[in-house]
């Protein structure tokens, strides 16, 4: 019989025959090493079906499957041994896998949003130039980050965000007198908005805007901040109390007017 091998690495062999592909085209396909593939293979987690007739591997669509139900475990943290034995399991199929690793999924995006939620505080915290105590810096990280509990495993499968990342660079060349001019336009957006929303300005109209697009910059400054990533923070303003405590006790219903303020600002930008 006559084998061919199209575009793809695809390789049928006779009229019925299935297709299989190669192992660069499957390495190339889930963005893996071939010698990842090899690997896999050696230790009985990815073993593919078939075989040219040189003796080159082939893997057909099972196996491929098999391979990103791996890597999905993999990017979940699991072992190679605990990730075999999972699915080896004759009493599990692949909507099992996929629903196990989309709850796996939903609790890292819980510990991520977490994460991200007491970065964002912390970065609102040096913007109004406070310093949190250390009583205060355990509340804001909670339960889900407390020393080094998660500080390997974060540096290893995710690193640093980029906006952490900027605010750590851009903040370590502030001086003194940087620290002192930032309190200060700190100090003047604030009033300006209590004196704004006293006034009677409503979100969207001209005015509201301008003092939005200030509030921007003095967190731009920090790391790059566009309008969704503008509305992502100022949401911390209502939900947690003590920032609405500091806007509300400069008056009353500040904080809401505020978020209210960016929300509309950034509709008008595609925010």
């Amino acid at each position: 019989m006559n084998s061919v091998n199209d575009a793809h690495g695809f390789r049928s062999v006779g009229a019925d025959a299935r297709e299989f592909r190669t192992v660069g085209a499957v390495a190339r396909l889930a963005d893996v090493s071939v010698r990842t593939l090899h690997h896999y293979d050696a230790v009985g987690l990815v073993v593919p079906s078939g075989r040219t007739g040189a003796g080159y591997r082939t893997y057909s669509d099972d196996d491929v499957e098999r391979l990103f139900a791996v890597l999905a475990y993999r990017e979940l943290g699991f072992p190679l041994d605990e990730i075999r034995t999972l699915l080896d399991d004759p009493a599990a199929d692949a909507l099992t896998h996929l629903r196990r690793q989309r709850d796996a999924l939903a609790d890292r995006i819980d510990h991520l949003q977490a994460m991200a939620t007491a970065v964002d505080t912390l970065i609102e915290e040096r913007t109004m130039g406070q310093q949190p105590t250390p009583e205060q810096l355990r509340e804001i990280w909670g339960d889900d980050w407390t020393g080094e509990k998660y500080e390997d495993e974060a540096r290893e499968r995710w690193g640093e965000t980029e906006a952490w990342a900027q605010s750590r660079e851009r903040t370590a060349r502030f001086t003194t007198d940087d620290w002192t001019t930032i309190k200060a336009e700190t100090e003047a957006l604030e009033a300006d908005c209590a004196a704004a929303m006293a006034a009677g300005v409503r979100p969207g109209e001209p005015a509201a805007n301008a003092l939005a697009e200030r509030h921007r910059l003095s967190i731009d400054r920090f790391y790059d901040c566009d309008h969704a990533m503008q509305v992502c923070v100022s949401g911390m303003y209502v939900a947690d109390e003590r920032f609405r405590a500091h806007y509300d006790a400069r008056a009353e219903g500040l904080a809401q007017w505020l978020v209210e303020v960016i929300a509309a600002n950034a509709a008008e930008h595609g925010g």
